[in-house]
């Protein structure tokens, strides 16, 4: 009888723990746990996670930790990251899952490092959120094959259609024929972020992705605060250009003025976030609501968030709410969910409408648009969204547009918004450059300090031959823009720096001589320089027009650059590291004016002119020139 019992009661306790079992497979999980690097114990951010076989997935925060709803008939999460080892790991009864994730020994000997440090040998703590691996040949609109998971089945082949308008690079003017050089400052760095996720994958980027003012804006530079009621400081050097030593290399450089938190006017905000089913990765819209809870964290009280959704339709699913009510605006961020087409024209039209209605005179009203650029549905393509933004932005509200993900990302549309928005344009790539974007500048991303700024250049024939505007390809204005109130033109935030660059041939120098006469010599009509110009002392005039956030009437700026180089040895970590990140922008993009620049060259640059780089940016572009020059040796 005592035997007979006892193997009841194993029977009874098997049916228990299955019937345990069952139920767990039967009812979605929460799991949750913390990412770290198995060889020395540190957290890792940006770990990408998912449901094998599945698009559900999440990535982990600053502090390596993860949540994720697991549905009932799944039993294997997947953890990549770029530089370790793919781990995936059964959840069997386990709701809780840490994982110590082994650095992949065939990783690139130096890798792209996207936070705050390098470890030199090892692969980097803070890569791409990403599982996709694609190869992009340069092109403006190209396709490749990439893995692309749907929620039931891994490993389909679908097809990579990124779009990049073309970029024709600025040819070398003659200065006697072509005085004057007219252009619109740029502080969107969409393009830097871009490219170092295709170096992070190590693939090199698509030539038309490289838009080398945008690399260069990507950086903070030390220039002197304004002095005075004007909104920004001008600095200006002239040395010897570093690739080219027969020619001269100009630097421009803007400092907006930077106004503390707590005088910044009062902001109106409408987050507009595309949860088409597009969004439904990783990289995308998970990592779109930790970007937006860091910026629900930097709002006050006199603050007020709406926030407008898109997919198949657009909606309101958070009215108007204060700043300090932080708790329900990151419920609602809480509640986004992916899924349908993409109506991205009626989703402006509806987050314009709401910034209007509680529109703040002398605040700061904008709209923060956060997608890939896929719009499928009604106002799409961008010649319509352009007359839309353009139609919008005479509100007075700005925009802000934020790119996230790979494989089908729009960078020509969403670059098209942003310039006709009054607004500024970053690529997200992980959950630090969301930080860069909405933490450490949250003032510059979010606050117009001055809107339309332009400047334009005349330069003295007598003293420069001809010159050459690095980037602002996209950017040109005809000279008679310059005196136009009517003409759009960039917007400078709080605190924020814009950087510009010239090469000059100099009168007298030989490379003069590989400028060619583009155009025949005039019959009815001379255009030598004058006597004045020839004695004068100065290389160029630059003058700069701006106007005040709210203000339809522009104010004139002016600077004289007086003839003499910088000695090669006492130039700034300014001009130097600017010079670095151009000469590898024309070296990915294998410009024709490229000149002696090398990836070693752009080394010793950068690695001269770190400067204070309290935030690592710098180390960051050093170590991916290491990258990129591994890459190309192996080529």
């Amino acid at each position: 009888m005592i035997r007979h019992a006892n193997m009841l009661a194993l029977v009874l306790s098997l049916l228990m723990l299955g019937t345990y079992v069952f139920a767990l497979q039967t009812q979605d999980r929460i799991i949750t746990g913390k990412v770290t690097a198995a060889d020395d114990g540190q957290p890792l951010p940006g770990v990408a996670i998912t449901v094998k076989g599945t698009r559900v997935g999440t990535a982990t925060d600053q502090s390596g930790q993860y949540k994720l709803v697991v549905p009932a008939s799944r039993n294997v999460l997947v953890f990549s990251f770029i530089g370790f080892k793919t781990q995936e790991v059964k959840i069997g009864t386990r709701t809780n899952i840490n994982v110590a994730m082994q650095p992949d020994n065939r990783a690139l000997e130096e890798v792209v490092v996207t936070g705050y440090g390098t470890r030199k040998g090892k692969a980097s703590r803070l890569a791409t959120v990403t599982e996709m691996q694609m190869s992009a040949p340069a092109a403006v609109k190209y396709t490749s094959p990439v893995i692309k998971h749907d929620r039931e089945t891994v490993g389909d082949t679908s097809f990579n259609t990124e779009e990049y308008d073309a970029v024709h690079e600025n040819p070398f003017l003659v200065a006697v024929r072509n005085p004057l050089s007219t252009f619109s400052i740029d502080v969107d760095n969409a393009s830097y972020s871009n490219v170092r996720r295709f170096l992070s994958m190590g693939q090199k980027p698509p030539k038309d992705a490289v838009r080398i003012e945008e690399m260069v804006n990507y950086f903070s530079y030390d220039y002197p605060q304004p002095e005075g009621k004007e909104p920004f400081s001008i600095t200006t050097e002239l040395a010897a250009c570093p690739w080219n030593e027969e020619n001269q290399l100009l630097h421009i450089g803007l400092q907006g003025r930077h106004i503390p938190l707590e005088n910044l006017p009062a902001s109106n905000l409408v987050f507009l976030i595309d949860v088409s089913g597009s969004m439904d990765e990783p990289a995308k819209l998970p990592l779109v609501k930790a970007g937006f809870k860091l910026l629900v964290e930097q709002l006050r009280p006199q603050d007020k968030v709406a926030m407008v959704v898109y997919a198949g339709a657009a909606g309101l699913v958070l009215a108007p709410t204060p700043g300090n009510n932080k708790a329900k605006i990151m419920q609602a961020i809480d509640n986004l969910h992916a899924g349908g087409s993409t109506a991205g024209g009626e989703g402006i039209k509806l987050a314009y409408k709401i910034a209007q209605q509680q529109f703040i005179k002398g605040g700061n009203n904008r709209v923060i648009l956060a997608t890939d650029g896929d719009f499928n549905v009604g106002v799409s393509s961008n010649a319509e969204m352009e007359r839309l933004i353009e139609e919008k932005r005479e509100s007075g509200v700005f925009l802000t547009v934020l790119g996230f993900g790979m494989g089908n990302y729009k960078d020509s549309k969403m670059e098209t918004l942003a310039d006709k928005g009054n607004g500024n344009y970053a690529y997200i790539d992980n959950l630090l450059e969301a930080k860069k974007v909405f933490v450490n500048e949250f003032g510059g991303t979010l606050f117009t300090i001055a809107k339309d700024v332009k400047l334009q250049l005349e330069f003295n024939p007598a003293k420069v031959h001809a010159y050459r505007l690095i980037g602002y390809e996209n950017r040109a204005l005809r000279n008679e823009d310059f005196n136009n109130d009517k003409k759009d033109a960039g917007e400078l935030g709080s605190g924020h720096t814009v950087t510009a660059l010239y090469e000059i041939v100099p009168v007298g120098a030989r490379s003069a001589a590989a400028i060619p006469a583009v155009v025949d010599a005039l019959k009815y009509q001379q255009a030598p320089a004058t006597t004045t110009a020839a004695n004068s002392n100065e290389v160029l005039t630059l003058k700069l027009r701006y106007k005040e956030p709210d203000g339809d009437k522009s104010s004139l700026l002016q600077r004289t650059v007086p003839q003499g180089l910088e000695p090669a040895g006492r130039t700034s970590d300014n001009f130097r590291f600017s010079a670095a990140v151009a000469s590898f922008g024309m070296l990915l993009r294998e410009s024709e004016f490229k000149g002696s620049a090398s990836y070693a060259s752009v080394l010793q640059l950068a690695e001269g002119a770190r400067g204070k780089d309290r935030e690592g940016y710098r180390v960051e572009f050093i170590n991916m020139v290491k990258s990129m020059g591994l890459l190309s040796s192996g080529q």
